[in-house]
């Protein structure tokens, strides 16, 4: 009987993942495949492909294997859907170089306060070595492109 539940339980974690990430691919290690997507995040795809904030580990540790850019936002926020086409062109443009996910503040209230988004968007600019940096409210195409290339990619 255990089997059975614990069978049931896997089959529900993956169709929950699948639909948490608007199709983005997940590999059976539950990580996220880069796929030329914005990739919505759930608290569970953070913990295991961001940062697990729950350990109670001292210092940041980013576990991805590409640089990454969180964008916090909500249905409601202008200047979000303002920016949402930018991030979907960005994470075409760099598609096997960073990985671009989105967090509905509304959803995900725990990750909102993790970054204190008091405003949106916020942006979380995540290096492979080193803090994240955050940068608050809406840009044009370009000043994202600056910063991928000079932060993330340098």
């Amino acid at each position: 009987m255990k089997k059975v539940i614990v069978m049931v339980a896997l089959v529900m974690m993956g169709m929950f993942a699948y639909a948490t990430n608007d199709g983005a691919k997940v590999s059976q290690t539950g990580k996220v495949a880069n796929s030329g997507e914005v990739i919505a995040m759930n608290k569970a795809m953070f913990i295991n492909n961001v940062f697990d904030f729950q350990q109670k580990a001292a210092a940041w540790k980013y576990k991805g294997t590409k640089p990454a850019i969180i964008d916090l936002y909500a249905d409601w926020c202008g200047p979000c859907r303002q920016t949402a086409p930018i991030m979907k062109e960005l994470a075409k443009e760099y598609a096997g170089k960073i990985v671009i996910y989105k967090v509905n503040v509304d959803k995900e209230k725990e990750l909102a306060a993790l970054f204190n988004a008091t405003s949106i968007p916020l942006f979380v600019y995540i290096p492979l070595n080193g803090e994240p940096q955050m940068m608050r409210g809406a840009a044009d195409k370009a000043t994202f492109k600056r910063a991928i290339d000079e932060f993330l990619l340098k």
